[in-house]
């Protein structure tokens, strides 16, 4: 039976802006307090989902969370009415509040990680939530998104939803952006990498000095179990600390992966050489190919301001891959003479996109970050809502429904208005019919 990958992107939600909460993410702070556009950030998103979906692809979109957080606002011990939650917390605690209102869940590869069927036990799909322990902003998320997933994967005898990792640092999992699978095609059984940052259990290994590593080795290795991989089916390798002391903060920004490739920078992770070895005894693949971007030809520097590693890899229909990626690659000299030599050398990567991303890219992600990849055989792919799946049908709708209810213009002080709140929670009453995703917010269902 034939397998495909599907890409979902997370819908930018409406309270988009710049607070410059991920500390480790050079973006988000050097953007932090700019004045950003929600509007204009969503239809960068929904242009990007049309895009592939044009390209013969297989596209999908996950809804974002309800902002501002108002029931972590009164779990925090602000009382009143919601206007008056809100306008305590911005007076009071703004860092706090401000985390309340971040719009981070559109960065859906930090949603969960994902197993498809052909490598776990049972053989259907698994998904377990990231608990994203290591970022306030982004520790709220996990129930929400458990219930849009949940609601897109809904057939119990095709998909597996687990619970999140215990929510404390020893088990630190920041999902799908430490994962990258690679296989001979998406039918046949593959190997997982899981790259960590750290080991929880044991500090007289290496780890970071100035920056967090968010995915521990004791995380990634409770996910493998969970899913039902066998040893065959996974690999664990360790994210060079000096990189995350860089402001490599997820593996996505250093390496990306599809199919029979490996596209990484020579520095990206520990015992490299073993690794690659471990990797292609196991996956017993004919054709295996590692791209490796040396210090020479691409700086850490330049990857990471360009975002070259965080595009996507996708096969298309034509068998032929290319590589999505943001605009920033080609404005950036080192990394855009790079791009051209790479589609001209004896890879199966032969095309490079460069789409508009540029609000998310302020905020620190890229194409990369703004997916979650799940390999599906024909008969999962039937079993997926179909109101989640990007068509020109529903481009439309979504379209349509982001220039009606989402501002041009967002400022850090708009974030405390009550008129927002209720902009929102509309917006996504309505998001949730035009998606069928039934009543996954906590104002629905109070």
């Amino acid at each position: 039976m034939r397998s495909y990958e599907m890409n979902f992107d997370g819908l930018v939600g409406p309270t988009h802006n710049y607070s410059g909460l991920s500390v480790g993410n050079i973006a988000s702070r050097n953007n932090a307090s700019a004045i950003s556009n929600p509007k204009q950030a969503a239809l960068e998103g929904l242009a990007k989902m049309k895009t592939l979906a044009d390209m013969g692809l297989k596209q999908g979109v996950l809804a974002p969370q309800e902002r501002p957080n108002i029931y972590m606002l009164r779990q925090l011990g602000f009382t009143g009415d919601d206007a008056k939650v809100m306008r305590d917390a911005y007076q009071q605690a703004p860092s706090v509040f401000l985390s309340c209102c971040s719009a981070s869940s559109m960065w859906t590869a930090n949603a969960a990680t994902v197993s498809p069927s052909a490598d776990t036990a049972d053989n259907k799909v698994h998904f377990t939530p990231a608990n994203l322990t290591n970022k306030f902003h982004r520790a709220t998320e996990p129930e929400i998104t458990s219930r849009v997933l949940k609601a897109t994967f809904s057939d119990t005898s095709r998909f597996v939803h687990h619970a999140p990792l215990p929510f404390n640092e020893h088990f630190g999992d920041e999902g799908a952006a430490n994962h990258t699978r690679l296989c001979a095609n998406h039918s046949h059984s593959g190997v997982e990498l899981f790259v960590y940052g750290r080991y929880a259990f044991d500090e007289s290994k290496l780890s970071p000095k100035v920056f967090p590593a968010r995915q521990t080795y004791e995380a990634s290795q409770a996910i493998s179990r969970l899913h039902g991989l066998s040893p065959d089916n996974a690999v664990f390798i360790q994210q060079n600390p000096d990189l995350i002391d860089q402001g490599v903060f997820h593996n996505d920004v250093i390496a990306v992966g599809n199919e029979n490739v490996l596209f990484f920078h020579e520095q990206a992770f520990l015992d490299t050489d073993l690794k690659l070895a471990e990797i292609k005894q196991k996956l017993r693949a004919d054709s295996l190919h590692y791209i490796c971007v040396q210090t020479s030809e691409v700086s850490v520097e330049n990857a990471i301001k360009s975002y070259l590693f965080n595009t996507q890899i996708v096969t298309l229909p034509s068998g032929e891959m290319a590589i999505i990626a943001p605009t920033e690659c080609q404005e950036n000299e080192q990394v855009n003479r790079y791009l051209t030599t790479l589609i001209q050398q004896n890879t199966p990567i032969k095309h490079v996109h460069y789409l508009n991303v540029k609000q998310s890219m302020k905020n620190g992600g890229g194409p990369a970050c703004l997916r979650l990849r799940v390999a599906l055989n024909e008969d999962e792919l039937n079993a997926v809502n179909p109101s989640t799946v990007i068509n020109q049908l529903q481009y439309d709708r979504l379209t349509t429904w982001v220039n009606k209810h989402y501002r041009d213009k967002l400022a850090e002080n708009d974030l405390c208005d009550p008129l927002l709140l209720h902009e929102v929670r509309t917006a996504l009453d309505e998001l949730t019919t035009i998606l069928n995703l039934g009543s996954v917010y906590t104002f629905q269902q109070n």
